[in-house]
C-alpha cells in the first residue's frame, strides 16, 4: 500500500504546497552548486588545454607526431581508474573522446 494509511487523513493541499515549495527550493540548491561545479570545470579545461598546448609546442622538438593513440588508452585507462561513479566508464570515455577532440583542434 502507498500513499495514505488507514488511520491518517489525506494530505491537506496546504501541506502539498508547502512540500512543493521545499522540492522548488531543494532543486535551486542543487543547481546552484551545478553551476559552480561548472565554473570549477570549465576553469579546469582552460588548465588541461594550456598544458595540452605547451606538450603540442614540445613534441617537435623529440620528433614525436602530434596524435598519440596510446597515450589515449593510457588517458582511458586512468579515468576509470579514477571513476567512482555515478558515472559508467563508458560515459567517461564518451565524454573524454570529445574533450580530447577539442584539444586536438585548439589552436596556439
Amino acid at each position: 500500500m502507498t500513499g495514505v494509511s488507514l488511520n491518517q487523513a489525506p494530505p491537506t493541499k496546504e501541506r502539498v504546497m508547502a512540500d512543493e515549495k521545499d522540492a522548488q527550493a531543494q532543486i535551486e540548491e542543487h543547481r546552484t552548486r551545478i553551476d559552480e561545479i561548472d565554473c570549477q570545470l570549465v576553469k579546469l579545461l582552460n588548465a588541461r588545454a594550456t598544458e595540452s598546448l605547451a606538450i603540442r609546442g614540445l613534441k617537435p622538438q623529440v620528433h614525436w607526431g602530434l596524435y598519440d593513440p596510446e597515450r589515449e588508452e593510457q588517458i582511458f585507462t586512468n579515468l576509470a581508474a579514477c571513476n567512482e561513479g555515478p558515472l559508467y566508464g563508458d560515459n567517461l570515455r564518451e565524454i573524454y573522446e570529445a574533450i580530447l577532440h577539442v584539444m586536438k583542434e585548439l589552436r596556439s
